[in-house]
């Protein structure tokens, strides 16, 4: 049990400082570099395996900003047996019955297991917030509840890695018309998303006061510029692979001859 609730880091990036403009050279960039990160990562899920030790990567970020597609590529290579995805939706009525934290805590991962939420609680203090479902009072201790929280899960030796997704008001906008003209996606949208959309300014003084809040020393916030599927998905797997790595004190050099067993 830690001894005092963690402070969030001193200085941290808002949203409208980060250059979603960032892209990769070309495809041949995408698949050298996202091949490589995913078989370093199956390196780093084989080590968990051997030692028993269990990690956390956590998603949020705007509707259509890509959280599905990036953790597709993330465990693309990973043994299934190793990994656990939670989609995250909203709470059930016996869920709302009960502290927040509880329906997660049942979701933590075993030794030797990857847990991935696409969705997290950080409901808490974004969709709860704004749209009223938490009071003010609720909202604003959840920080330091949360903090709390996964200082616990760190310092019992569980990497918690969270990634917020984030893409400009317009480009969110040409992905939900592509998705509606698309039949395969197009169960993907629903008034919800306009309605969340009609609040864009509200979600991002949230999502602000969310990063400013949680990203801990222990628990870092890593923006991605995701208005660029290739390098978003790129950034997420390398991140993943560089932090994990570090956390669990993993190698992950790859084996001579590595490109030819990527394909």
């Amino acid at each position: 049990m830690p001894g005092s609730i963690p402070r969030a880091l001193e200085a941290t990036m808002k949203l409208k400082d980060v250059d979603l403009g960032a892209e990769l050279k070309d495809k041949k960039e995408y698949k050298r570099r996202l091949g490589k990160a995913q078989l370093q990562l199956l390196l780093v899920q084989r080590f968990m395996y051997q030692h028993r030790r269990e990690a956390l990567i956590l998603f949020e970020g705007w509707d259509a900003a890509g959280k599905g597609g990036s953790i597709r590529r993330l465990i693309e290579h990973l043994d299934p047996r190793g990994y656990v995805v939670h989609p995250i939706a909203a709470p059930t009525a016996d869920e709302k019955d009960v502290h927040y934290l509880q329906r997660f805590w049942k979701r933590m991962p075993g030794p030797g297991r990857l847990c991935i939420f696409d969705r997290t609680w950080y409901g808490r203090v974004l969709v709860e917030r704004v749209e009223g479902f938490a009071t003010k009072p609720e909202w604003k201790r959840a920080y330091d509840e949360i903090n709390a929280f996964e200082e616990l899960l760190t310092s019992s030796g569980t990497p918690v890695l969270k990634f917020f997704l984030h893409i400009s008001p317009e480009e969110q906008l040409k992905r939900f018309l592509e998705r509606e003209r698309n039949l395969f996606k197009n169960w993907k949208i629903t008034p919800e998303d306009y309605r969340n959309r009609d609040k864009w300014k509200e979600y991002e003084k949230a999502t602000n006061d969310m990063i400013d809040k949680t990203s801990t020393k222990h628990a870092p916030w890593t923006i991605v510029a995701a208005n660029k599927k290739w390098s978003a998905r790129v950034q997420v797997c390398e991140t993943a692979v560089k932090q994990l790595s570090k956390e669990l004190g993993c190698g992950v050099k790859l084996p001579k001859g590595w490109r030819e067993l990527s394909d």
